[in-house]
């Protein structure tokens, strides 16, 4: 085979055949295509789950190709490989956050004694460039990995013809991809309301982030995350925000937690409409548009507004893919595939990410489901995804971070009289000096009553809690126990250590308010 290596002897036949056998061994734990298909996995979207599960694919020796087309917004917004979290979803929301926090702390800035002037103002269009130039970047440096990992992209729609056959509708027109796995990564898009005007003249979280003026005077309607963080950044940067919401606040997770979310927000000057829904939206000569709505008691009142921003909820983008040549299932309920294990009712087609029937809709979970699965199909791995606690944070100006499960969870699964709530507020030092309100930063632990006391979820309000959380998540992973948490010492001066420092139960009625920084 090389120069200098043509002699042959036994020596060279042992290392042949060690080699061989390594060769053998490597072939059998990866999917080796077949001549009856064109790729051992075609992934549809383009999104964090697919890339994912597509590069790992790859890595393990797989044939892969990646299908990904962003569909216009009403608007006409659209956007490049990534899928959601990139482009219109985690990345640009955690930006606009920040530029959010910075005005709050530039004011604080003068408490501590920076020196600056009265003035001070925001460029919407500044930050908006900003966020937009940082977005096409990251969809290069994917693109580009994606080549370096030799999957193959395609910048088409693709829906299935039959379950062993997508087609992908590019530019240069229609290409058929057989395949011998599939994965459906298609995630979803905002849904409007069936009124008039919604479509015509609102946007959503597809379109904020890159909206070319001014939001103004914004309603949003919904109070999911999205809908609170989105008015949050809106009035932190000096818009006037206002919240319609149609029940609760912040369905599913802890409703003390989120009511608390609600007033901290309302304290910094976002509005509210309780128990209200959207009835038409209509534009007016003045360009303003003029928004009515109705509340519990069919009372219906108007405002005018610059903005309309619908953040009522996603659907998944299943009845674009003909699924029904497939015999692939849907939930009847809302479209979305119900999945063991991420493997569909038809055995060679799975799904990861926000089209899964009641799995977390975020970013991690469906990366590292992606990347499981590739491992099982491709690798001989037997590990499955565990969506149990799985940690989150919702990015309000006061963020709020947990894990685990809720108050009201934990009471309906084991009883109240089986459960301890310890609970507790707190004083970040960074909020002393300016005099910041302190009213709101709060965090309990729910565990079992019994024993060591198994911890059954954190949930903490207060600066940077994405950060502390996800520590104690991992924790939560190793069964933290509230014996181990008051057993830890904590770091001080921060607001992690206020986990360590547990110890007032709400069964006690004793006071949760600290009686200095330090007690």
């Amino acid at each position: 085979m090389f120069a200098g290596v043509c002699k042959f002897n036994s020596t060279n036949f042992a290392i042949l055949k060690n080699c061989s056998q390594k060769a053998v061994r490597y072939a059998s734990s990866v999917s080796q295509i077949s001549t009856e298909f064109d790729y051992d996995l075609v992934v549809i979207g383009g999104g964090s789950g697919g890339l994912a599960a597509a590069k790992e694919a790859t890595s393990l020796g797989a044939k892969v190709a990646v299908l990904d087309f962003v569909t216009p917004s009403p608007l006409g917004t659209k956007w490049g490989l990534g899928g959601t979290c990139v482009n219109v979803g985690c990345i640009p929301k955690k930006l606009m956050h920040q530029a959010a926090l910075l005005g709050e702390s530039i004011h604080d800035a003068k408490s501590y004694g920076w020196q600056i002037g009265d003035n001070v103002s925001h460029s919407w269009e500044t930050l908006k460039d900003a966020v937009q130039a940082h977005i096409k970047s990251v969809n290069w440096v994917t693109r580009v990995e994606l080549r370096d990992k030799k999957v193959e992209y395609i910048n088409g729609l693709g829906s299935f013809k039959d379950a062993h056959t997508v087609k992908a509708v590019t530019k240069q027109g229609e290409r058929l991809l057989t395949a011998k796995y599939f994965l459906i990564a298609v995630g979803g898009r905002p849904r409007y309301p069936n009124i008039p005007g919604a479509v015509e003249y609102g946007i959503t979280s597809d379109d904020i982030f890159s909206l070319n003026r001014e939001p103004g005077k914004t309603v949003i309607i919904g109070a999911g995350y999205i809908g609170l963080e989105c008015a949050g950044f809106l009035k932190g940067l000096g818009y006037d925000a206002t919240v319609m919401i149609r029940s609760v606040p912040l369905r599913g997770f802890d409703q003390q937690m989120a009511n608390i979310i609600l007033a901290e927000m309302q304290d910094k000057g976002v509005k509210f409409l309780h128990k209200c829904l959207p009835k038409s939206v209509e534009k007016l000569d003045s360009g303003k548009l003029k928004v009515t709505w109705v509340d519990e008691k069919n009372q219906e009142f108007t405002d005018e507004f610059d903005t309309i921003l619908f953040a009522i909820g996603r659907r998944a983008l299943t009845k674009e893919l003909n699924l029904e040549s497939t015999g692939v299932k849907v939930a009847p309920d809302n479209e979305k595939i119900d999945a063991v294990n991420e493997q569909t009712n038809v055995p060679h087609i799975f799904a990861v990410g926000d089209v899964l029937y009641q799995k977390p809709e975020l970013t991690p979970v469906a990366i590292h489901a992606g990347r499981l699965l590739a491992r099982r199909l491709f690798g001989n791995s037997t590990v499955n995804m565990d969506y149990d606690n799985v940690a989150t944070t919702v990015f309000t100006p006061l963020e709020y971070g947990c894990v685990g499960i809720s108050e009201e969870t934990a009471v309906k699964r084991y009883g109240e009289d089986k459960i301890e709530i310890y609970h507790g507020y707190y004083k970040p030092t960074e909020f002393f000096i300016p005099q910041r309100s302190i009213v709101h930063c709060y965090l309990k632990v729910i565990a079992l009553r019994e024993g060591d006391q198994k911890v059954l979820g954190l949930h903490f309000i207060g600066p940077q809690a994405g950060e502390v959380i996800q520590g104690f998540a991992a924790a939560i992973k190793c069964n933290l126990t509230v014996s181990a948490l008051m057993s830890t010492v904590g770091i001080h001066p921060t607001i992690a250590e206020e986990f360590t420092r547990i110890n007032i139960t709400k069964r006690s009625g004793k006071d949760p308010n600290p009686a200095s920084c330090c007690s």
